[in-house]
């Protein structure tokens, strides 16, 4: 005969697991979210907007508002378990409707589907990207206004070098002002990023921005420290710093790794064969990376160096040295190592 507290003990227990099962049916089940059929076909268009660092919920929260997933939790589910999600650009996509979540993240990790797109290159110039922008539907008049009005921050003449290089999307509504606004702003926290504010040398930030633009143009990212290392060594020694890239800049030329003598002397404050200490302003617009090492520079007592092979590019701070390779590389030349 069962007793009284055994009793009791058994309808505790079966009340504590009736709970538990209620609870467990009350939970979400992920691998049941709903989810649209895959290969279906989908519904008319809707722009997504993907804002800067957006998380993986709030993204699958907005498409499922939209009407392009069943769920959001079906969304989220596939996002997570796909390392390709973390590359989802930014910016106003065209997704379709009634999409099933494997779908809508296909079309979301393709580029050819953000409206208004700017695809800024590290190294650009201001004047390539103001192209982008009239390949959008600006005119160069605009496009030159805006430039010329536009706020850029305490201690910069130029607006050249304050664009970052990214990838923006924008609504066809968006006025020039806004956009060189969002590119300065973004610039602006990119320098802050690589430690501007906190360096102890005497470089002001801008000069530190045309440094990064210098480290951007004439080297690969492998050796940006220890050109950001060349350039204070050179001016500290009072030398020229010679570098092919600020007459490349003057003569808006890309392309070619040769520098003729007669190119060497034209007459620009940008051209380092003639005149010492650092360009103007900065001669591109350089990315995280060349920002990063222009602020912190590899120690080192270089004060040459020379690319004498696609990627192998050599530091010394002797010039006899440097000669040595700068016959190697002439000779690399000649046997088409560098190509066209």
């Amino acid at each position: 005969m069962i007793s009284r507290d055994t009793a009791r003990g058994f309808l505790g227990v079966f009340l504590a697991l009736a709970i538990i099962a209620t609870i467990d049916l009350a939970k979400p089940s992920i691998s049941s979210a709903p989810d649209y059929a895959c290969g279906e076909s989908a519904d008319k268009e809707v722009l997504v907007d993907i804002a800067q660092g957006e998380s993986g919920s709030s993204i699958a929260q907005e498409l499922f508002q939209l009407g392009v997933t069943k769920s959001s939790t079906a969304f989220f589910r596939v996002a997570v378990s796909d390392p390709k999600a973390g590359s989802i650009a930014p910016g106003i996509h065209r997704i379709q409707r009634q999409l099933c979540a494997t779908e809508a993240l296909t079309q979301l990790l393709d580029r050819t589907r953000i409206e208004n797109l700017i695809s800024i290159a590290e190294g650009a110039w201001n004047s390539e990207i103001y192209e982008s922008l009239r390949k959008l539907g600006y005119t160069s008049e605009e496009i030159s206004s805006a430039a010329q009005q536009a706020t850029r921050p305490t201690g910069f003449s130029s607006l050249e070098g304050l664009l970052f290089p990214a990838q923006y999307s924008f609504d066809s509504s968006t006025s020039l002002t806004t956009i060189f606004s969002a590119l300065v702003s973004r610039s602006v926290k990119e320098m802050e990023k690589a430690g501007f504010a906190k360096t102890r040398e005497s470089f002001s930030q801008q000069e530190l921005l045309i440094i990064a633009s210098l480290v951007q143009a004439e080297g690969d990212k492998e050796d940006f420290a220890k050109i950001s290392q060349v350039v204070r060594n050179r001016l500290a020694k009072g030398m020229p710093l010679q570098f092919d890239s600020t007459v490349h800049y003057i003569k808006k030329i890309r392309g070619s790794i040769f520098l003729s003598t007669q190119s060497t002397l034209v007459n620009s404050p940008y051209n380092t064969y003639r005149r010492n200490g650092l360009p103007p302003t900065p001669i591109n617009n350089p990315g995280a990376q060349a920002l990063y090492a222009a602020a912190h520079p590899e120690s080192g007592p270089w004060i040459y160096f020379i690319t004498v092979a696609p990627g192998d590019t050599r530091f010394t701070d002797s010039y006899s040295e440097f000669m040595q390779w700068k016959v190697l590389y002439k000779k690399n030349l000649r046997d088409g190592k560098f190509g066209g």
